[in-house]
């Protein structure tokens, strides 16, 4: 195998676990809150445990790249795609970690019954994911049209967590021995809405990828 091929056969790989580790991250970050909405602590429990899968993907990604810039000492376009793929696989293994914050405040809240309007909850999840899953596929497709696209879902998901902390703060107002599970599900909807960044951050670096510039899409 020519070095052109063995470099890409070995990319390939690298890529290959990236899809893996983001769909471990996304159907974690989902798991975690179906456990919140069902009160299923031993569910809860099952997502911190299996959080080590994910942080050691993302060892290996980087440890697989950083050989491969050793042996290959790739430039331009291919050094760039390297990089990009480090950074991406960081911002997924963060939105692993919000799903393990999420099973903490999940064991925290326990069988109380949830005094706020959950569904908020669920929406912003549903928004999260899919663009999650987005971002995924324009990044696996290096889609530099379909990466521009996630700024404005970025927007949307902002303003739905804005009116969920608005609705929290409100309900703690009327029932303030309740600002506890308040106060944790205000947490939740934070980790939803820093998932929704490190999307946008991926987007981003789609646009470096192709482009060979950085380019903020948030602003």
């Amino acid at each position: 195998m020519v070095g052109r091929e063995k470099f890409n056969a070995e990319l390939h790989q690298v890529q290959n676990l990236m899809l893996e580790l983001s769909n471990m991250a996304i159907n974690t970050l989902n798991e975690s809150i179906d456990y919140l909405l069902a009160s299923d602590i031993e569910g809860a429990l099952t997502v911190i445990n299996n959080d080590i899968h994910i942080n050691r993907m993302d060892e290996e990604i980087n440890d697989r790249v950083i050989l491969l810039i050793a042996k290959q000492q790739p430039v331009a376009t291919d050094l760039r795609r390297l990089m990009v793929l480090i950074k991406a696989a960081s911002d997924m293994e963060r939105i692993g970690d919000y799903a393990v914050n999420i099973a903490k405040e999940t064991i925290r809240i326990g069988k109380d019954e949830h005094i706020a309007p959950i569904h908020l909850l669920d929406e912003m999840r549903v928004k999260t994911i899919a663009m999650l899953k987005q971002i995924l596929d324009a990044f696996m497709n290096e889609d530099i049209e379909e990466a521009k696209k996630i700024a404005k879902l970025d927007d949307e998901i902002d303003a739905m967590y804005g009116y969920a902390i608005k609705t929290l703060l409100s309900v703690g107002v009327e029932q303030p021995a309740q600002l506890s599970q308040i106060t944790q599900l205000s947490f939740v909807c934070r980790y939803l809405e820093r998932s929704a960044d490190h999307a946008t951050n991926m987007a981003e670096r789609v646009l470096f990828l192709l482009k060979g510039k950085h380019y903020e899409l948030n602003n």
